[in-house]
């Protein structure tokens, strides 16, 4: 065991609940920001949950490669599979035997993908699951893109009508195959739309369990063109506003406040189904692993194996 596992427990002074939020979590990386770790066991606890994001244009190659050099160091591998660049299905059948081969990959994140014009047949992860090719396969686990705060691409005129019909969609799946399904989500900086959204699904029957998507520490500047890219909703004006105060204009931001809401609310509704935190480490693996480190975050004890 790395020797940084020692200094997780001295270095944390997080209450409680915040720990046992941060309990499981898992955090997002991509082949060209993977090759700027050393090495991941230094800065991740054993058995963390590394999702490996495949950006259009990169290369099948790259993404395998990083999948077997994360598997090879004992962490649990969930490549991104997104229907609109996979051109059909004998590449998807041709993508899941290399991730099974090379780098023994037992789950997947399933979903549309940022792309306008789909390369080839598929446009939805539905399509991806309905082909069976996954379940042939023997994968263990299926991940499916939740939007706390809607989707523009999806939902064009700002409703939550489209996206929630492919979560319901999502939701009976998994009622009607051997799938074990979540939900992970697009990033917020507001814990109030959050609650009332995850709150939202169990008035609908939705029953998957939900990783929220947090965006790692980075500076303001960074966050907001991310936010602004990836289509984040109204809890932009967080970010915003704190742009507006001189004071805080050049301080990096972190995820404090989102977390504690959010993990003073689970305390308080243990029913509450948000399961696990999800980074998405726009500032950096390092300096998102170190803040997680610091706040309890320790997933050497994996819950969801």
């Amino acid at each position: 065991m790395a020797l940084l596992n020692f200094k997780r427990k001295e270095a944390s002074h997080a209450p409680p609940h915040v720990e046992a939020f941060l309990q499981d979590y898992s955090i997002e990386v991509m082949p060209r920001t993977a090759e700027k770790v050393e090495d991941f066991r230094d800065l991740l606890p054993a058995g963390t949950r590394v999702y490996v994001a495949h950006i259009e244009g990169t290369p099948i190659a790259d993404m395998v490669a990083t999948a077997k050099r994360l598997a090879s160091d004992g962490y649990r591998v969930m490549p991104h599979f997104p229907a609109r660049i996979i051109k059909d299905r004998a590449t998807l059948a041709d993508w899941i035997a290399r991730y099974q081969g090379e780098a023994d990959v037992k789950q997947g994140l399933l979903l549309a993908g940022g792309v306008e014009k789909p390369h080839g047949a598929f446009d939805s992860s539905m399509q991806l699951m309905e082909t069976g090719l996954f379940d042939a396969a023997g994968f263990e686990r299926l991940h499916v893109a939740g939007h706390p705060e809607g989707n523009r691409d999806i939902d064009p005129d700002g409703s939550m009508t489209h996206v929630s019909e492919a979560l319901r969609w999502k939701n009976d799946f998994q009622t009607r195959t051997d799938a074990e399904m979540a939900i992970v989500t697009q990033f917020a900086f507001d814990a109030k739309p959050i609650i009332r959204w995850v709150d939202s699904l169990a008035e609908d029957g939705i029953t998957l369990p939900v990783h929220i998507g947090i965006a790692g520490p980075a500076k303001l500047q960074t966050l907001i063109k991310f936010a602004i890219a990836c289509g984040v909703g109204p809890s932009l004006k967080v970010l915003q506003k704190r742009a507006m105060d001189v004071t805080k204009l050049l301080l990096p931001y972190a995820p404090t406040e989102v977390i504690a809401e959010l993990a003073a609310h689970k305390a308080e509704h243990p029913e509450f189904n948000i399961t696990n935190a999800h980074f998405f480490p726009l500032g950096g693996i390092k300096t998102n692993a170190t803040w997680a480190i610091e706040n309890g975050g320790d997933a050497a004890k994996p819950a969801n194996a």
